[in-house]
């Protein structure tokens, strides 16, 4: 019997008409951030409800540690408040082990998964990079903290097409729009994120999308999943890390199409 709902104390926002869709994003992200350059293509065909985790975007930060099976709950009753019994998730990043999670405790209600760049369980290379992530931003050193997110989150090739000018605005930018419940989300991954055992139980349409040149969540990832999760559709979209900056067209239009077939 899936567990009781609790009270979701999850900001959000709730966009457009048609199937529901429930957004999970990513860590240091946020609703917005993440979704925001596909957000009319989504709520073109769908009503989006998109929450933001404790301390980004809409939602205050948390007073106490962020648990896996808490978050993925909040998330699911955030779709039953706004009046959906059931709906599809589409997971970025951290996002995607909260919506595997959600799916699995919660299997009446999820009708499909969409999950990009994703991962059931950081490897030691990408905790050695979340490890720092945490530590630059524990340490208060914000620019050096941008400067490895610029160089980890983007392709190549996105990066090299930056100007000078434009890559000081990007780093400036970066330093000042970190949510402040990233030390909560990076704890989260770093420390309770193991979802390996739930994905052969996943029994549902589900499209893996692997960011090809992500040097964060490494495709080893997206491959994991892909050959995890029983009859998984897999897509490639030549990006970094972050898809909605590099290829948000490309990314809407996999989503889009996917559940535009799972729902026929």
């Amino acid at each position: 019997m899936p567990p009781a709902l609790p009270a979701s104390r999850l900001g959000r926002t709730v966009r457009g008409s048609g199937p529901a869709l429930l957004l999970a994003h990513g860590a240091g992200g946020g609703i917005d951030a993440n979704y925001g350059p596909i957000m009319d293509s989504l709520t073109a065909r769908h009503t989006v409800i998109g929450p933001d985790y404790p301390g980004s975007g809409r939602t205050p930060r948390a007073q106490a540690p962020l648990a896996l099976n808490g978050l993925a709950d909040e998330l699911v009753a955030t779709a039953v408040e706004e009046g959906h019994d059931t709906f599809a998730i589409t997971g970025y990043s951290l996002g995607t082990p909260v919506a595997i999670r959600a799916a699995t405790r919660h299997p009446d209600r999820v009708t499909a998964l969409v999950l990009t760049a994703g991962f059931a369980h950081p490897n030691p290379r990408f905790l050695l990079a979340a490890r720092l992530w945490r530590d630059l931003l524990r340490a208060g050193n914000l620019e050096q903290l941008a400067a490895f997110l610029t160089l980890i989150g983007l392709s190549t090739p996105a990066l090299d097409t930056l100007g000078h000018d434009d890559l000081d605005t990007a780093l400036k930018t970066t330093a000042v729009t970190i949510p402040p419940g990233t030390p909560d989300h990076l704890d989260l991954l770093i420390d309770h994120i193991d979802v390996r055992a739930d994905l052969a139980a996943l029994n549902l349409p589900t499209l893996v999308i692997s960011t090809t040149l992500d040097q964060l969540v490494t495709p080893h990832h997206h491959r994991q999943l892909a050959h995890g999760i029983p009859h998984a559709r897999y897509a490639e979209i030549t990006t970094g890390h972050l898809p909605f900056v590099e290829q948000p067209e490309q990314w809407a239009t996999l989503i889009r199409d996917f559940l535009h077939v799972s729902h026929t």
